[in-house]
């Protein structure tokens, strides 16, 4: 949602937005579909729709409709080959894509301020501009259809959004939010401890609880949407969280620790009859391994491996 935001700024500052969604993307297309784009008025930016000599262009040619005060949306392919007789792009990665493009004056504050607040909306984006409906759980996140250069409807269900539950509001447990905020993660603190100074000072939390980890479960649903970060205090709240979870169904379960931690850990859950399948589905030791020393670094580590596992489609 901080996307949007920015472009609620500017239209707070009575400038005029111009909003570059990809619609579709085919092949080795460095934008994929729903990747999004924002210049301002005065020439400030946010978001990508792919980068390089492309993403330039566009922009310039974003610029150029601003400066023209143009209304009316319309969309432009990209093809990036270079023995393409059209629509080159300047990239010869093989693929192409097809961006629309929609220009935001002021008036469309209450729409834009809307899209960060519906829980359920789907964001519509057709030749017509841009407007907000009802969606639908089980629906995917992206729709296209389109028949012809002058017609088209695009659709993202908005919180589509896949959540990292972080259960440890310590120093790595900050780390952490600000890297999975940063990558467009809806971000869920929790801790046990009233009045942690690390946990009232994040700031990048959607949500901050303080609870009991033996009732861990309650709070993180199963779903593919939903990524697990087990990074508390130390060993005792750490098993607690784990036996209460294991077994469950998450997109990424990760527990930090030391390796004999974690064998230690692992026997106890054995031998209390836990599943040896079940156990193997943890990542642990959490993150990739990159020498992590400082809890930025630990953070990155942990990020690197979730976008592996959100990428890997499996």
């Amino acid at each position: 949602m901080n996307f949007w935001k920015h472009i609620i700024r500017y239209l707070k500052q009575e400038e005029r937005v111009a909003l570059l969604i990809v619609l579709e993307s085919i092949g080795s297309s460095p934008g994929r579909q729903g990747f999004r784009m924002m210049v301002s008025e005065s020439g400030m930016m946010h978001g990508t729709v792919g980068g390089g000599i492309m993403e330039q262009k566009m922009v310039e040619l974003a610029k150029s409709k601003l400066i023209e005060g143009t209304k009316t949306p319309f969309k432009k392919r990209q093809v990036h080959r270079a023995e393409a007789e059209k629509e080159r792009s300047g990239m010869i990665c093989s693929g192409e894509q097809t961006l629309a493009f929609y220009f935001l004056d002021p008036e469309h504050l209450p729409l834009v301020e809307a899209v960060t607040k519906d829980t359920s909306a789907v964001l519509i984006a057709d030749q017509d501009g841009l407007q907000l409906a009802k969606g639908s759980p089980e629906a995917g996140q992206f729709r296209y259809e389109t028949s012809g250069e002058a017609s088209w409807r695009f659709e993202e269900q908005l919180h589509f959004t896949n959540t990292a539950y972080i259960f440890g509001g310590g120093h790595v447990g900050l780390a952490m939010s600000r890297c999975m905020a940063m990558l467009d993660f809806r971000v869920v603190v929790f801790d046990d401890r009233e009045g942690l100074n690390t946990l009232e000072q994040n700031s990048w939390a959607d949500e901050k609880h303080i609870i009991k980890y033996s009732e861990a479960e309650r709070y993180v649903p199963e779903g593919e949407r939903s990524y697990v970060i087990v990074m508390t205090f130390g060993y005792r709240p750490d098993e607690v969280i784990i036996r209460r979870l294991l077994g469950r169904k998450f997109r990424y379960l990760g527990l930090m620790g030391s390796r004999h931690k974690i064998e230690v850990m692992r026997e106890n859950l054995l031998k209390d009859g836990y599943k040896k399948e079940d156990w193997d589905t943890v990542f642990t030791p959490i993150g990739i391994p990159i020498h992590s020393k400082t809890t930025d670094e630990i953070a990155i580590s942990v990020a690197a491996e979730i976008i592996n596992v959100k990428n890997s489609g499996g």
